[in-house]
């Protein structure tokens, strides 16, 4: 009897010394965004959740501050070095203040990757974009001539913070190419921090101070649905429009009550998976992600890094009355 109690008690250690061997195997990815309770990260960890369950064996821990700050980055960032992630997959509210925290994190074995807005290069092994930087900015002028009667007149640009480096990439990129669209006028850029409350503000703001504005372009998902409701509250639908990045889900009422004919977005379900895969593949080391490699990116396909040391995943997609039902119900 004592034998048969030994043998069971050693049997059953060693399925808990199995179970705990499985779980430190698994490798912990930290999903980093610049502000939690954002719609568009939301979808993006949907997208980093299906990923893990497909590759098996690995862990996204979805994280981020509460406001859009530098520093709340990186309270998260070094919070995740403490428990020993593998990798880290961050949208930078900073492209350099969060150089320092992720450089330590890469001493540490930790393999690093930015997505969606970019860190600079000597804080990461690459970064992923969501579609081509001059695209996005052709796209969003493209959007403010179509809003436009004639596709002439005054616009505005509502973005999110001063040091955000997606947007402020964009922007210079609507800027360079204004060029080429003749009879855009752009008044004035204010930014809201991506806070809904904020933007509102700020998007009422420029409307009362430019009342010759007749398009606003928020390249961001919180800025164009605050412009939308500053144009549905104040009576100002069919005068005024809005346009930009936004996701179909929260778009769909703007579009419907003609604060807005249409917007562009890619599928952040898709560039959180993609970033998930490239960080799996940086850890397992299938690749060394530099200039000129091609990584393995499931569903998505082969995505190549250009010699800047950075990818990009996709072209943004139109949505307006024809198709935003449909896409609503998606994210």
């Amino acid at each position: 009897m004592k034998f048969a109690k030994t043998l069971a008690l050693g049997a059953a250690l060693a399925v808990a010394m199995m179970a705990g061997t499985a779980s430190a195997k698994d490798i912990k990815i930290g999903l980093v965004v610049k502000s939690l309770g954002n719609g568009f990260f939301d979808a993006a960890n949907k997208g980093a959740q299906e990923a893990a369950k497909e590759l098996g064996g690995v862990e996204v821990i979805y994280t981020g501050p509460t406001s859009t700050t530098a520093e709340g980055q990186i309270e998260v960032i070094n919070s995740l070095i403490a428990q020993g992630v593998d990798a880290i997959a961050v949208s930078a509210n900073d492209p350099d203040a969060l150089v320092p925290a992720l450089k330590k994190a890469t001493q540490r074995g930790i393999k690093v990757i930015s997505w969606d807005s970019g860190v600079a290069p000597e804080g990461r092994i690459l970064q992923l974009n969501p579609s081509s930087n001059e695209l996005i900015g052709k796209m969003c002028l493209t959007l403010v001539k179509d809003h436009l009667d004639g596709g002439k007149g005054d616009f505005a640009i509502l973005s999110a913070t001063t040091t955000s480096t997606n947007q402020n990439i964009w922007i210079d990129q609507m800027k360079k190419q204004l060029k080429d669209f003749a009879g855009l006028n752009l008044v004035t850029t204010v930014y809201g921090d991506d806070l809904s409350d904020k933007s509102y503000r700020e998007a009422e703001g420029l409307l009362k101070s430019n009342p010759n504005v007749k398009v606003i372009v928020a390249p961001t998902t919180v800025g164009v649905l605050a412009a939308s409701k500053v144009v549905e509250d104040k009576g100002l639908v069919g005068k005024v429009y809005v346009t930009g990045l936004g996701l179909p889900s929260e778009m769909a009422g703007a579009i419907k009550s003609g604060a807005t004919k249409e917007f562009a977005i890619w599928n952040p379900i898709d560039l959180g998976y993609s970033a998930t895969q490239i960080a799996y593949r940086l850890v397992k080391g299938e690749t060394d992600g530099k200039p000129g490699s091609e990584i393995a990116a499931g569903r998505m396909g082969k995505i190549k890094v250009g010699d800047n040391g950075e990818a990009a995943m996709a072209d943004p997609f139109v949505y307006n009355a024809s198709n935003i039902d449909q896409f609503s119900k998606v994210f």
